[in-house]
């Protein structure tokens, strides 16, 4: 057997710097997509630019462009409320099971997820409001101690997170996102499943409302 290399983690490490361009609207919907340019510009051979780009391809981020080549892909409203209508169904259960299995840890570790996302809303960095609420959301996956949510959740976040950062690139965030993030927090702590579940329920169809109202431009300007 051929040892192992590092060769994947340079490729997710690839992906994400290209999905943090789409997200931060450097590259828009229609922008075609140049292998060669993203390749010198992070200092890499083309392998894991290629490898990369079929990953951002498969999660709907690119599209194939007329001709050859790839571009990025437009927002589908449609499929942003499917993506939130299963998060909203898997992500309850994730909180209830979280409430009623890991309580204790989810009162020691989440008030630092808690204030990260709010440091992050001060500082209006809409890469790290991003990062910060994924990281919120996976820490209740992880608290479920089910590894089948975070499996089925994870190429879907990756749309989200695009989603996210196409709204705060021309909106402001919703004021109350990280008061409804502890609240849920709150509840898992106490072990109060039910709850839990409802909030998280809640969290995620409000968020839909307003990111496809965004999207669609029915938002308030």
């Amino acid at each position: 057997m051929k040892a192992l290399t590092a060769q994947p983690n340079l490729v997710d490490q690839v992906r994400d710097a290209i999905l943090e361009e789409i997200a931060s609207g450097a590259l828009a919907p229609g922008d075609r997509i140049i292998q060669e340019q993203i390749a010198q510009a992070l200092g890499v051979s083309r392998q894991p630019v290629q490898q990369a780009l079929a990953l951002l391809r498969n999660q709907g981020m690119l599209q194939d462009a007329p001709g050859r080549g790839l571009l990025v892909a437009p927002l589908d409203p449609h499929h942003v409320q499917h993506i939130y209508d299963m998060r909203a169904v898997l992500e309850g259960l994730a909180a209830r099971r979280a409430a009623e299995l890991n309580a204790e840890r989810a009162a020691k570790l989440g008030p630092a997820l808690i204030d990260a996302g709010r440091k992050a809303v001060a500082a209006g960095s809409v890469a790290r409001m991003t990062l910060a609420d994924v990281k919120f959301h996976e820490f209740l996956y992880g608290l479920s101690d089910n590894p089948l949510i975070a499996s089925t959740l994870d190429p879907h976040l990756t749309y989200t997170q695009r989603v996210i950062g196409e709204v705060l690139t021309k909106d402001e965030t919703p004021h109350n996102i990280w008061d409804e993030h502890e609240a849920i927090l709150k509840a898992v702590a106490s072990g109060k499943g039910e709850r839990a579940e409802n909030l998280v329920r809640t969290h995620l169809t409000k968020a839909a409302g307003f990111m496809i109202a965004r999207l669609t431009g029915q938002g308030r300007r």
